[in-house]
């Protein structure tokens, strides 16, 4: 396991059952880390609007003692005004982590390949991660043992599909796709998640008929229109209504837990009625992106990752 957390694989699954253990024991005793990130200042690098990301990542350092520097286009885009390269060196030099959250995979990996602090992936186009993190400890709390559950994603196959696919395969959850085709997420990832899935005894499924979602534990969506894109939801409508998680759907594959990384558009992809319903655990979600960031840069600026 490397320094950084990119694609959310630097962690194996020991690893990663040891960060979520680490999320809980943190939220339940925040007292008990109040200076784990004493004298350590973390650059948050934002080319996206966030509200999430950036709150759980700032108020998350503040809560362990540290001093979250927040850095947005103002200073001019990554790579235009300077090199995506002399970002990571001059930052290192001051920093103790870089936290991005980018347009571009690439950006990360130059990043990186530069940085001589950690560096975490708060969003690319291709993964998130941290909201993965996030997702499985919510799914711990709800379960206990996450390992043999079934957990069906609706909607847009993208960088969050990519994220619980891949997470989901580490810690043996059964995970199924379901997305209109043409919308599928990609197909290096979908391989590399089955790979790992028949290790930890799990499957991973892509399907276009919502039927492959009966018997799911829990249900998962996100918005139908990425962050960018040049589509409306008004457009996107007619390819993904059959997709949106509503009461009738929570019914029929029996799901007790639905969850969404936000933001929502009530009344596309989720309705109202299930997004404040007695099986969500939406908010409980969000909440735990702080808790489950702060236990990952815990465990990286303390180094460890052995």
């Amino acid at each position: 396991m490397e320094n950084v957390f990119i694609t959310g694989l630097e962690f194996d699954q020991a690893a990663l059952l040891k960060l979520l253990s680490l999320a809980h024991q943190i939220k339940a005793q925040p007292q008990d880390f109040a200076q784990a990130l004493a004298g350590k200042s973390v650059v948050t690098l934002f080319e996206k609007p966030s509200l999430r990301t950036r709150l759980s990542f700032d108020i998350g350092i503040n809560k362990l003692g540290g001093h979250a520097v927040y850095l947005d286009q103002q200073n001019g885009a990554m790579g235009s005004r300077e090199s995506v390269k002399d970002f990571a060196l001059n930052i290192s030099t001051w920093a103790d982590a870089i936290v991005a959250r980018v347009n571009h995979h690439s950006t990360l990996t130059t990043l990186s390949d530069y940085a001589s602090v950690p560096v975490v992936n708060s969003l690319c186009d291709l993964y998130h991660p941290c909201q993965a993190l996030a997702d499985f400890m919510t799914i711990q709390e709800v379960y206990g043992e996450v390992s043999g559950l079934k957990l069906a994603y609706l909607g847009e196959g993208n960088n969050v599909t990519h994220s619980l696919m891949l997470l989901a395969a580490s810690l043996g959850v059964d995970f199924v796709a379901v997305c209109p085709k043409g919308h599928s997420p990609d197909a290096q990832i979908v391989k590399q998640a089955e790979q790992m899935a028949a290790v930890n005894g799990a499957s991973i499924m892509v399907s276009d008929r919502v039927e492959a979602a009966a018997g799911a534990n829990i249900l998962y969506t996100d918005t139908w229109v990425s962050m960018g894109s040049n589509v409306t939801l008004e457009q996107a409508k007619d390819v993904f209504m059959p997709y949106q998680i509503n009461q009738q759907l929570v019914e029929q594959t029996g799901a007790q837990t639905v969850l969404h990384c936000q933001p929502a558009h009530r009344e596309y992809e989720i309705t109202s009625a299930v997004m404040d319903g007695k099986n969500s655990k939406i908010i409980q979600q969000a909440e735990n992106r702080m808790h489950a960031q702060n236990a990952l840069l815990v465990t990286l600026l303390n180094n460890q990752f052995q």
